[in-house]
């Protein structure tokens, strides 16, 4: 049991070490032996724990889908239908610093996925897992559109929070967190008014 337990901190550790590295040098500066040195052990450890490169970059992406998941639930539970959804759209955005180091990491994930199969097939498994919220949730604000419209309505949406997030990592000072919040209300604003109600 306590080989497990030991595991399990390992792997914690070697978490926090890898996304620390990935905020801090993007995808290109990822090597074993980056990620060992700021968890504070040997490349071996690493490797005891991960089979290789590939297998920290899957585990690390996991973490990321798991923290914005957990936050997205939390967010979910705001209130009514419209309240619900600006909540979730808002905790997807990149307004601090943390959330900006987040999407760093998102959009290194996003570039390797590029060439990178694996990745690829996890960024679009999660994407699609975030598109099919924010399409319930337009359709609990929309009941009487029809399913096809709320789910390009969604897409629309999940395009605008994900390019905000992007650009507010390189650019903070143009995306504050003022004119995301604007650009998320005014794309709500819009919910009253297209697709004829």
């Amino acid at each position: 049991m306590a080989r497990r337990r030991d595991l399990a901190d390992q792997q914690r550790r070697l978490s926090a070490a890898t996304w620390s590295v990935l905020a801090e040098r993007g995808l290109p500066g990822l090597t074993l032996r980056a990620v060992a040195e700021r968890a504070g052990c040997t490349t071996g450890m690493v490797l005891h724990t991960f089979a290789d490169k590939q297998a920290l970059l899957v585990h690390a992406r996991e973490l990321l889908h798991r923290r914005t998941g957990q936050r997205a639930d939390a967010a979910q539970s705001a209130g009514p239908p419209r309240a619900a959804l600006r909540a979730v759209l808002w905790q997807a955005a990149s307004p601090t610093e943390e959330k900006r180091e987040e999407a760093r990491v998102w959009v290194g994930f996003l570039a390797a996925a590029l060439a990178d199969p694996v990745l690829a097939d996890l960024h679009r498994t999660y994407n699609r897992r975030f598109v099919d919220r924010i399409t319930t949730l337009v359709a609990a604000v929309r009941p009487t559109w029809p399913p096809a419209d709320c789910a390009a309505t969604a897409t629309s949406l999940v395009a605008l929070v994900e390019g905000l997030n992007a650009l507010a990592a390189v650019d903070p000072a143009t995306y504050s967190d003022e004119a995301q919040r604007n650009a998320i209300d005014t794309a709500l604003d819009q919910l009253d008014t297209q697709r004829g109600q």
